[in-house]
């Protein structure tokens, strides 16, 4: 009987562990949805997806970026770099505190930012829509993940879409 008890109280703890909550606006489009799709998407007049999809891996070289993974069929190109994520201010206070006896605090060390670029048919004209989304996952010195976001700076995409535009000019010209 004393058994039953304990696989009873057991196994209500563990159905009562495994209950979470999802945040309020777990389901909701951010405000700025639109605005963000908008900037990170163009329209090219070309019939050559392929053509499109190779100036894509070459501006994404040409900016540093390793590419990762290429699907052709599918539209995909896919491309990482890690670069160097220190904070002056974040160094300021680490020394303040090292000074004060506070002991070791841990500041952000690198980054690796990842990019993703998608093209699909237009439904409402001849060419392709092209869709760049640039992620970035910041890191400390002690290995812990401190920041996981997606880059949403008008520059950022307005430099890759005006370098893609003069690769797919160039590959079109084919010099």
């Amino acid at each position: 009987m004393k058994k039953i008890k304990y696989i009873f109280i057991a196994c209500a703890l563990g159905m009562t562990g495994c209950a979470t909550t999802a945040p309020e606006n777990l389901f909701q489009v951010a405000e700025t949805s639109l605005q963000d799709r908008q900037m990170q998407s163009r329209f090219f007049e070309t019939e050559n997806e392929i053509a499109l999809l190779s100036a894509g891996v070459a501006v994404l070289q040409d900016m540093g970026y390793s590419i990762d993974e290429t699907e052709t069929t599918s539209g995909v190109i896919t491309a990482s770099k890690t670069v160097d994520a220190t904070n002056k201010g974040q160094i300021a206070g680490a020394v303040l505190l090292a000074v004060l006896g506070g002991g070791n605090m841990s500041i952000d060390s690198e980054q690796q930012i990842k990019v993703s670029f998608v093209t699909i048919p237009s439904k409402q004209n001849k060419g392709y829509l092209a869709r760049a989304t640039f992620q970035r996952i910041v890191t400390n010195t002690q290995g812990q993940v401190t920041k996981a976001e997606t880059m949403n700076t008008e520059e950022l995409y307005s430099e890759f879409f005006n370098k893609l535009s003069k690769s797919v000019f160039l590959e079109a010209q084919e010099i």
